[in-house]
């Protein structure tokens, strides 16, 4: 059975982007920044095609974030997916929701098996607070 949080996320409707808010790692100090975000069933999840950038350094430090989807505000913490298979899956949702993208990501994972390309991509499932 969903959770309360899932169950308003559904409501809020499948948008491209959220809010996130995230903490620095040294000050704690809140910093927003707006992203992709995909859904499957009761798991949501967060990605990045950049693990340099500032917000998921700081998820990483600090993994305690709070959400908004269109007028809806959820708090949880983020788990770092490092599991090959689990990678792949959120992979394949990201290529879904973001068709128009799908073929630089191909491309990407493509260089990435041959070598000539390092994988500096993340990804995170975002434990939602239960209501």
């Amino acid at each position: 059975m969903a959770s309360k949080s899932f169950e308003r996320l559904r409501k809020a409707g499948d948008r491209q982007t959220l809010k996130l808010t995230h903490y620095g790692r040294k000050s704690g100090r809140p910093y927003d920044v707006t992203i992709w975000y995909l859904v499957d069933d009761d798991r949501l999840y967060l990605v990045s095609a950049n693990a340099d950038r500032n917000w998921v350094r700081n998820v990483k430090a600090r993994p305690a974030i709070s959400l908004r989807v269109g007028d809806q505000v959820f708090n949880g913490d983020v788990r770092s997916i490092t599991d090959q298979q689990e990678r792949d899956k959120v992979n394949d949702l990201t290529k879904r929701k973001y068709w128009y993208v799908a073929p630089m990501l191909r491309m990407g994972q493509f260089l990435m098996s041959m070598g000539m390309m390092r994988d500096n991509t993340a990804a995170f499932e975002v434990i939602l607070a239960d209501e």
